[in-house]
């Protein structure tokens, strides 16, 4: 997953100066756009007092921002690599002006690591802090019954290829992100039809639990390494897991598989197979899931994937290009998942 460059202007002078102020943070002396997600805003903050990162949040509720501080907060006292944030004068982590809201947390040097950077040993560690962010997520936060959980309909996707395609045909000038596009959607339309019969039962409902809700490359941040290139050693563990927007009740063996779906994925489509076991070897083992909880997760998935259309959405529904660069890897993944649907899933539950 490449990152995504800022293109979000420069935070107001009078909006930075008021934020300073509710955290005490001393005097700013500079405040610059880093990488933006998909989902919010970051700053990188200089200060008197140091170094931050500002998060101004394009979605979500004061509320519920708050109960993810709370959250990391208790993850980071059971000595989870969790940042909290910086807490106001009166014990508050969320501040909203205009009706935006704001988070200041302290900032983490770092960088990401794609899981094809990681030996067999990091890996392994990978899923073992996966497993245990699940077990205790369980034990800080206060059990809640599961939303509902139905699988895709194939005749709702067959209605978006339609729609997609037609949007497609239509550009004027085509371009090679719109050649392909077209053909992934025809020969998504081919293997839905092929495997319509697959879809997941209802029923049987997974294991729920609380998770992170987007743990993938970015975010996570390993340390630096060395100027001599050193420093990215066996024992190496992330030093700050990111992003806790999406923190939620979910099936957790499918939060295991959608991350290294996303970690182990090289840039041709293929999935790194002896990575995802050694991965997911650790996660059951620090997570307590079994071989068959992991193996559904893995059908589950793969369903979702093959009814999935959301980077076309955003480009040809929405008008929105920044999801683009995901797109070929992604659309090829689902093709060749399809062909080693059993090495996939043995990867997972062996």
């Amino acid at each position: 997953m490449p990152p995504v460059q800022p293109s979000h202007p420069p935070l107001p002078a009078h909006t930075l100066r008021t934020l300073v102020d509710r955290y005490a943070a001393g005097q700013p002396l500079s405040c610059r756009p880093v990488a933006q997600g998909l989902l919010n805003r970051g700053y990188q903050l200089a200060t008197t007092r140091g170094r931050f990162f500002l998060k101004h949040h394009l979605d979500g509720e004061p509320e519920a921002i708050g109960r993810q501080h709370h959250a990391t907060a208790r993850l980071a006292a059971h000595g989870l690599p969790v940042v909290p944030p910086v807490p106001d004068a009166e014990g508050g982590t969320v501040t909203v002006l205009g009706g935006d809201c704001f988070a200041l947390h302290p900032w983490i040097d770092g960088r990401h690591r794609h899981g094809c950077e990681l030996s067999r040993t990091q890996s392994r560690r990978l899923g073992a802090l996966l497993g245990r962010v699940h077990t205790q997520l369980a034990r800080v936060i206060p059990a809640e019954p599961a939303p509902p959980h139905p699988s895709a309909d194939p005749e709702d996707s067959y209605e978006v290829i339609g729609e997609l395609l037609a949007r497609v045909r239509a550009r004027s000038a085509p371009d090679a992100f719109d050649e392909l596009a077209e053909r992934r959607l025809v020969e998504r339309r081919a293997l839905l039809r092929r495997c319509a019969g697959q879809r997941p039962p209802e029923g049987g409902e997974p294991v729920a639990g609380w998770v992170h809700g987007d743990f993938h490359p970015l975010n996570l941040l390993y340390g630096e390494d060395a100027p001599d290139g050193s420093g990215a050693g066996e024992g190496r563990d992330p030093v700050a897991i990111v992003d806790w927007d999406r923190l939620g009740v979910q099936p957790r063996a499918e939060e295991a598989v959608r991350a290294a779906v996303i970690f182990f994925l090289r840039p041709d489509g293929t999935l790194d197979l002896r990575r995802v076991r050694a991965y997911a070897r650790a996660y059951r083992e620090a997570a307590g899931a079994d071989a068959g909880e992991l193996g559904a997760a893995v059908h589950r998935v793969w369903w979702e994937r093959l009814n999935d259309f959301w980077m076309l959405r955003w480009r040809y529904q929405l008008s929105d290009p920044r999801a683009d660069p995901l797109f070929p890897p992604a659309a090829a993944l689902v093709q060749w998942w399809t062909t080693h649907y059993d090495p996939v899933r043995n990867a997972f539950a062996d």
